[in-house]
Order: C-alpha cells, then structure tokens, then sequence
C-alpha cells in the first residue's frame, strides 16, 4: 500500500503534508503547496515559516506552535523536534488534515526526514511538497549564477554541521561552493576555505534574509569579507546569529553581479510606502507597489458607511428595476459596492442592468462593475475623472432616448461637476447618496511614530481628503518622507498642510502613481551611483538613523 493512500475500510487516520515553505518570499511556494494549504485544519511551523504561509491557509485553521519539551538532558534542538512531532501525531491520530511547514525544501530540512519516519511507524499517511531551497533560491535572488556554460561542479555546504573532511574536499575544488552560515560565522567559513586551500582573492558574496525586501548582499573575497561587513557596520552585531547564504566561486564577481542583481536593484527596493486609502482600494495598489520592491503599509483614513436615511437608495434601485432609468453612471468602486449589496440585499443580481446603459469614470471603477458581471457602455477615454466622463457623454436626444433620466450613486461629499454637466446635456438626475465617507480611526501608536519620525520611505496621496485625514488622524509625514500625489488638487491641499510634494501623476490614476514614485526611486538610484554613494533609502536619511542602525 502506498504511504500516501487511505483506503476503504481501513480505519480512519488523518493526513501529513509536508511542505517546503521555500527561503522567505511568499510568491516563491509552488502550486501544490498553496493547494494543501487551503485543505489543512491544522498548520504547525515556527513562526518565521507561518508567516510565510498563513495566508494561504483557510480561516478557523489550528495553528498550535512547538513548543520545546523540558527536559535538561536534551539537546538544544532536539526538545523543538519532539514537540512538533507530539503535535503532528496528535492532529492526525485525530482524524485531521496537518500540513507541516518548513522553511526552505523538507528534503534539506535537518529534522523533517525523523518526523515523517515517525509517521510511517504510526501508519499514518504522509506526502512531501517539496519547496525552494535557500541555498538555491538566495543566490538567484542575489543575481548570482551557481553554474555556467562550462558546467561548474557545485558543492553546498552547512557551516554548523560541516566537518574537517568536508572542509577539505571543497578546499581542494575549483568549483562553486554554496555556504550555509550565520552572519558572525562568515568571517570563519572563510578561513576554512583558505586553510583548506582556496586562494584568498577568490570572490564571494554574502546575502542576509534572501528573497526578501530586507534582503542585503555584499560582494568581497575570502580574504577581505571580514573587513568588508565591518566597514559596513554590519558585525559586530546582536543580530550576528541571523542566518546567511555566502557563494564562493568567479560566477559571485562583483562585476557579473552589477548586471545580474535583479531583485536589489527593483527601484523601490525596501521602501516602506504609506498607502492611506480604504482597505478594499489599497489591495491593487499594494500588489504593485509590491512588484517594484516596496513593503506597503495600508492605513485606511477613510471608513465607509451606508447613509443614514436608505429609503433614496432603496427607491433608486427599485427604479432601476422598473425602466426608470436609461443610464447608471458609478463614479467609484465604492459606489459599485453600494449598488451590489443593495441588489444582493434584494436578491438581484447582475440581469438587473438588462436595457440600461452603464458608465463607469476609470478604469479601476469598470473592473469593479465586470466582476459583478457588467460590462460598462462608456468609460473616458480621456481623463478618468468626471470631467473626462462628461467629455464623451452624448447628450439627451429625444429621439433616440427613450427615457431622459440618469442614477447616479455616490458619496455624501462628492462635487457637482458630474451632476451640473449632465443636466446642461440635456439629462434629468437622480442623485443619490449611496454611500458616506468618514474619517477612520487613528492608526496604532507604532505606525503614528514612524509617520511622524521618518520611519516611511514614502506616502501615496490619492486624493485631498486622504491628505487630511491622514494629518487629522496620524499626524504630519516627516520632512525625509517622499511625498507623491495624484493630481495638481491632491498636491494643493498637501502643500496647504506644510507637505512638499515630489511626485505627482501625470494623469489621475492610482496606477500612473505608483508608476511615477518608481521613476522617482529609479532615478534617485541611478544618481546615487553615478555618483558613487551607497544606495540608500529616504527614510535612512532621518537624523540618527544610522547611529541606530546595528544589522541590515
């Protein structure tokens, strides 16, 4: 019988996955590994792990973590190793679907390989998703090339395991040598591979919390990496014992890794960017920000709310349904949002637009209208703005408009410039408050400090009410803080309250933001070696930043 297989009649046991978590970066675990994810009722890892994972699993699952058994006469590790294996057994005695994380691949794991034999004693079924392994994984993300056309052999080796024979073997070779270490134990690997007869001018990278957006690397050889990490204030530190990834080998020369470092050079590398706008709107925005190397940090200054009095909204929806209308025009993905719980509140659905034409002001407001299952008449194909919306609405034609009236949904404080332009074309409004905008609650005092003290590279202003409730609630950015806005109104209202804006869009789309704070970064990068300084951060320019600053 396969160990994997349950079979009818046998008694019912529960299930082990066990999954390689890859080194660190959540978009690098496989297809597979998100699919067990989901399925698992209970999920044991360490916590460096579960952060990576915890995403993918579903809401209400179990995750109880290891704790290490007491026992004196135990090792270090091996306490850790009980604990997790106790709670594996248990949840699948139980009947339970366990997925067991790990970082890296559970074949490179150290105690993962015991675990699953005590499975298969107990009869418990088991798989392997295997994962990335940091040793594999850190260098691509370092733009360093473990092999090359010439098909150098490649050894990897862990520091802490590493015997004197090992040490030896890849001393003697010529070939690429891939080391697993802590931060304060490089400057020694070093001096094993010397000693076993590396030549000390042979290059070599180091590479703290690979695939990561804390991820640093260093470029120097056997004889000088000691130096290098000290000069860049790196060690001594109390965060020496951080786990690193070093490449021994001419494939790790600083030359070839100025044009491979893909994932460093990103032009938003590590920035942290305030996103302030609601939950919901932040998501795409993130995911790009994402993609240029930046950590976003969502704080919603805006809180939607239903309007007090619902009866307009709820006759407005009636009139939809009955043909009062011949257009519905939505101004925000808000308004989309309002109109559907409203139509689901009624058990409608997407028919119900059947015969209307619809119209959405920019492009972020028609994708929120195609998942709900329309497909917008008109959207701009100028401006994404009312104003852009007016410019290619036809007007009120008696002839081929059978009804003269528009719905239009939207927040309390919207501007008249919709609703004044309609009506000079001809149409009749019914303009209806689907929707309130509030202040949101103040962030946590953590995220106020680090507005206020220069923690943020960087701020998103998508709009001048999220320029003063973001004041309102968490006070003024600091003055090293990148202020980008989008559009000539948002950037007004930022200057009114003491901000110097430095980028703006050069159209009003949260996208074409984004992408310009990317320019800017990608410029400041640029300038930055040109002119031959070290490539850092805006927020690293705060006064007493690096006095803090004691590991990467």
């Amino acid at each position: 019988m396969s160990p994997t297989s349950n079979l009818p009649g046998l008694p019912a046991h529960g299930h082990v996955t066990f999954l390689g978590a890859g080194p660190g970066d959540p978009g690098l675990l496989t297809l597979r590994a998100v699919e067990a994810l989901a399925r698992a009722d209970v999920l044991i890892a360490e916590p460096d792990v579960l952060d990576v994972v915890r995403a993918h699993a579903r809401g209400g699952v179990d995750t109880p973590h290891p704790q290490a058994v007491d026992d004196a006469s135990a090792t270090t590790d091996a306490p850790s190793l009980r604990a997790a294996t106790n709670l594996v057994m248990e949840a699948a005695r139980g009947g339970r679907r366990v997925v067991r994380a790990v970082g890296g691949d559970p074949g490179l794991d150290t105690y993962a390989a015991e675990e699953m034999l005590a499975c298969a004693a107990a009869g418990i079924s088991f798989e392997v998703v295997p994962g990335i392994a940091a040793a594999v994984g850190v260098p691509a993300y370092a733009g360093v090339p473990l092999r090359d056309a010439q098909g150098t052999d490649v050894r990897f080796v862990d520091a802490r395991t590493a015997s004197d024979r090992c040490w030896s073997e890849v001393g003697a070779s010529d070939g690429t040598v891939v080391v697993s270490t802590a931060l304060d134990s490089v400057a020694a690997a070093a001096g094993e591979l010397v000693a076993a007869g590396r030549k000390p001018d042979t290059p070599m990278t180091v590479t703290v919390a690979g695939t990561t957006t804390r991820q640093r690397t260093w470029t120097a050889t056997l004889g000088t990496i000691a130096q290098v990490l000290k000069q860049a204030k790196v060690l001594p530190s109390p965060d020496g014992g951080q786990p690193v990834i070093a490449v021994v080998g001419e494939r790790s020369a600083a030359a070839q890794r100025d044009q491979l470092s893909w994932f460093e050079s990103k032009p938003l590398f590590g920035w942290r960017v305030l996103v302030p706008r609601t939950k919901e709107q932040a998501a795409s925005l993130s995911d790009q920000l994402t993609s240029y190397g930046a950590v976003p940090h969502e704080v919603p200054t805006i809180a939607v709310e239903p309007p007090r009095t619902p009866q307009q909204m709820e006759r407005a929806v009636k009139g939809l349904v009955t043909g009062r209308y011949e257009w519905i025009a939505f101004t925000s993905v808000n308004a989309v949002k309002a109109v559907r719980e409203k139509f689901e509140e009624y058990g409608l659905d997407a028919r119900a637009f059947a015969g209307i034409k619809v119209a959405a002001v920019g492009e972020q407001t028609a994708a929120a209208l195609i998942a709900f299952g329309v497909k917008p008449d008109l959207v701009p194909s100028g401006e994404q703005s009312a104003a852009g919306l007016l410019e290619d609405w036809p007007p009120y034609d008696p002839v081929f408009d059978p009804i003269d009236r528009v719905f239009l949904p939207r927040a309390d404080i919207a501007t008249e410039t919709l609703v004044a332009g309609l009506i000079d074309l001809g149409w009749e409004v019914d303009d209806v408050t689907a929707y309130r905008t509030v202040r949101a609650s103040p962030p946590p005092a953590e995220t106020r400090e680090a507005i206020k003290g220069g923690g943020f590279d960087a701020v998103l202003f998508t709009s001048s009410s999220t320029v003063r409730n973001l004041v309102g609630i968490a006070g003024k950015p600091h003055n090293v803080t990148v202020i980008a806005c989008i559009g000539p109104a948002t950037a007004k209202t930022a200057e009114e309250h003491g901000l110097r804006v430095d980028v703006m869009a050069p159209e009003p789309s949260v996208h074409k933001l984004a992408e310009a704070l990317a320019e800017f970064g990608s410029r400041r990068r640029a300038a930055a070696l040109e002119a031959g300084d070290p490539v850092t951060r805006p927020s690293e320019r705060r006064p007493g930043s690096r006095r803090r600053r004691t590991a990467p």
